[in-house]
């Protein structure tokens, strides 16, 4: 945790994060299933089988497993799919099961047995309990994920798998399309997908092999590829990857491919020759960039704790850029995967100035912020020593300034916990010496000008903000 705290972490620090983000995501399923099972979800048996191929997957090749269940589109589909199950449960705990002139209407189970018994009422004849949003393939999605984990392992299998608009979706793969004499029927059921030993599938008449080629009825998830061996999956398929309104419309043409490519190399070097910790935790913990919209004007970067794996950004300006959101977005990471297993800050309802938004901010944003920005304070200052740019030291001027100020208002709130202003008092020891480094009086003019003019903004656009907003 000091470690994390200061900034860093590396390999020591990126590896037990990443196990505490498998392990809850393994809970996760446990969950889905259980719950599938108690409300007696229509594919809750398909999943329960495929759960069956998972640990067959696990059992043979530990490795087939992960890679095709520990994906960021894979963990959205997962929280997605046990919310609407733990909503469905909380509507179906609130209907009446017997009439109120029953005897034993209101007793408690006497029993364990009578406890397990009690789990297997179905919700009330005709009544579905679960709801579904505009994507919502359910649990038996998890066929399709197992699906995967057998291609990967050599095994056979057949598993029932959901094909909204005759579109199977194989997460980190790619999809499949059905025809469409067979494809428009799948909406509401399911369609049985065999896999061979030879990497064969086969599914409604269509028999191929997923694999890097675009194929009849086959569509790729495309992989990039650096010059010093970094490989990304590029995202901009998978139904899951990012929250619809925000993803790019439809697919990267050729030209922006190649565009993307050559900055992730650009970077990648960028990362490799100046930023080694970096550059461990992001091999580590970076799997897929999915491309979005970007801003009027402006580049988009984002992260998120259900998706932990993904970077989601727009089209990248260069390979300096790039390498200055990888430090930013790993950062996210690093204490979205923290936060999931230590409580860091007691609720708070106030709202609070931060230098890098044009919105007031709860504390928990201003912690994410702050970590963040830390991280990019240290990735301009030793860039700022290796290509001597006054936008490299104007970068490093402003946000440790920032990041600086903004742990104040973290250990003043009261609001943080033990463990928590022990975290932010780290990051504040690793800030404050970098306050006395020299920076050129250009880059320093320039820094404080930015600064001055984003306050001047957010209080002009926030107009009636009290002292608590302002921090």
């Amino acid at each position: 945790m000091d470690q994390l705290a200061a900034g860093g972490g590396g390999k020591q620090a990126a590896k037990p994060l990443i196990s505490a983000e498998q392990s809850r995501r393994r809970m996760t399923m446990v969950v889905m299933l259980e719950l599938a099972a108690k409300l007696r979800h229509p594919h809750s048996k398909a999943a329960e089988h495929a759960y069956g191929i998972l640990a067959d997957a696990q059992r043979k090749q530990p490795g087939a497993m992960v890679s095709a269940f520990d994906r960021p589109a894979v963990g959205a589909w997962l929280q997605a799919t046990a919310r609407e199950l733990i909503a469905a449960d909380a509507r179906h705990e609130e209907t009446p099961r017997q009439a109120p002139d029953e005897p034993d209407a209101a007793a408690p189970a006497a029993t364990p047995e009578a406890a397990s018994a009690k789990l297997a009422i179905a919700p009330p004849e005709g009544v579905r309990p679960w709801t579904s949003g505009p994507y919502s393939p359910g649990p038996a999605q998890l066929g399709a994920i197992a699906a995967v984990a057998a291609l990967k392992a050599g095994l056979s299998c057949r598993v029932e798998v959901p094909a909204p608009d005759g579109v199977i979706t194989l997460p980190s793969l790619g999809q499949i399309v059905l025809p469409p004499a067979s494809a428009g029927g799948h909406d509401g059921d399911l369609v049985e997908l065999r896999v061979h030993p030879d990497g064969l599938v086969e599914c409604e008449g269509v028999r191929l092999r997923p694999n890097g080629s675009e194929l009849p009825h086959w569509r790729r998830i495309h992989e990039l590829r650096t010059r010093a061996g970094l490989v990304l999956l590029l995202d901009d398929l998978d139904p899951f990857r990012w929250p619809a309104e925000t993803v790019i419309d439809g697919r990267l043409g050729e030209d922006e491919f190649r565009k993307w490519e050559a900055d992730l190399s650009s970077a990648w070097d960028m990362l490799l020759a100046n930023h080694w910790t970096i550059a461990d935790e992001t091999r580590l913990m970076v799997s897929v960039l999915t491309p979005i919209k970007g801003p009027e004007g402006g580049l988009d970067s984002a992260s998120a704790a259900d998706r932990f794996g993904t970077i989601a950004m727009s089209t990248p300006l260069d390979g300096c850029w790039l390498a200055s959101t990888f430090a930013h977005e790993v950062q996210h990471a690093k204490l979205g995967a923290v936060l999931d297993v230590v409580h860091l800050l007691h609720p708070d309802s106030g709202r609070y100035y931060a230098p890098w938004r044009p919105d007031p901010r709860p504390l928990s944003g201003l912690l994410q912020g702050a970590y963040a920005y830390l991280g990019v304070s240290g990735f301009w200052r030793r860039q700022r020593q290796a290509d001597q740019d006054v936008r490299a030291h104007a970068e490093f001027a402003r946000w440790r300034r920032s990041a600086y100020d903004v742990t104040s208002t973290l250990l003043d709130s009261g609001r943080l916990t033990a463990t928590g202003r022990r975290f932010v008092t780290r990051m504040r020891r690793t800030l404050e010496p970098w306050l006395d480094e020299p920076v050129p009086a250009e880059a320093l003019a320039m820094a404080q000008r930015e600064a001055e003019a984003h306050r001047a903004a957010w209080l002009a656009r926030n107009t009636g903000a009290d002292s608590a907003l302002t921090g």
